[in-house]
């Protein structure tokens, strides 16, 4: 077996496992929290699954924090979802850095 029949192997069995990773990724979830009153909830896909509030934090003197609030816990959680699938898709492809990836 040449070179090149050996590289195009590993690319296939890399190609496989960047897709079972995608998939298991998909149902992976990430929580994160603002203010102790906003919690947000983020799926590997880069969504945003839920939010609570605590029904504390609501008074209409308070609107405009609660959005603030509701800002930092959303983007935190696609954060720590985007974390969780890079450390995935690095695992799967042996540290193999490939762009347009994630």
């Amino acid at each position: 077996m040449n070179q090149m029949q050996q590289m195009m192997r590993q690319a296939q069995k890399m190609q496989a496992q960047i897709l079972k990773v995608q998939e298991e990724m998909a149902g992976h979830r990430e929580e994160a929290a603002a203010g102790g009153v906003v919690t947000v909830g983020a799926s590997g896909k880069g969504e945003i699954l839920d939010v609570r509030i605590d029904p504390q934090a609501v008074r209409p003197e308070d609107v405009e924090m609660l959005q603030d609030l509701l800002v930092v816990a959303a983007n935190e959680a696609l954060r720590k979802a985007r974390e969780a699938v890079e450390h995935a898709m690095k695992k799967a492809t042996g540290g193999a850095g490939l762009p347009g990836l994630f």
